[in-house]
């Protein structure tokens, strides 16, 4: 049981340190989202072995939080994102097009 319960904290550890190398080198605001989203994940999955490991019922609503949390956190950056884009995309519907001059020029034959 101690060698599981290494195996499954070293597994976790290094997720968690890949998560958060995503977190702090993530180039868009949707790999950070992604990244904690994934770090609460893991988060939830040590919490839950502990909890199995220890026979320990006390850890659930402690779950039940990171759970929700998780969730509300991911929906609010899909919204901010999606309003985001929809403000981007209206500005872009007011920009006139460019339009290049050209010139004819008469007469000319090759």
């Amino acid at each position: 049981m101690n060698v599981l319960w290494i195996i499954i904290a070293v597994l976790l550890g290094v997720a968690a340190l890949l998560g958060t190398v995503r977190l702090l080198l993530g180039p868009s605001i949707l790999d950070r989202a992604l990244s904690v989203d994934a770090l609460l994940a893991f988060a939830v999955t040590g919490l839950g072995a502990f909890a199995a490991f220890n026979r320990d019922p006390t850890v659930l609503p402690t779950l039940l939080v990171l759970s929700l949390l998780g969730f509300v956190g991911s929906v609010s950056v899909a919204k901010f994102v999606a309003r985001r884009t929809q403000e981007d995309d209206d500005d872009e519907q007011f920009v006139l097009p460019v339009v290049e001059n050209t010139v004819e020029e008469e007469g000319k034959t090759s």
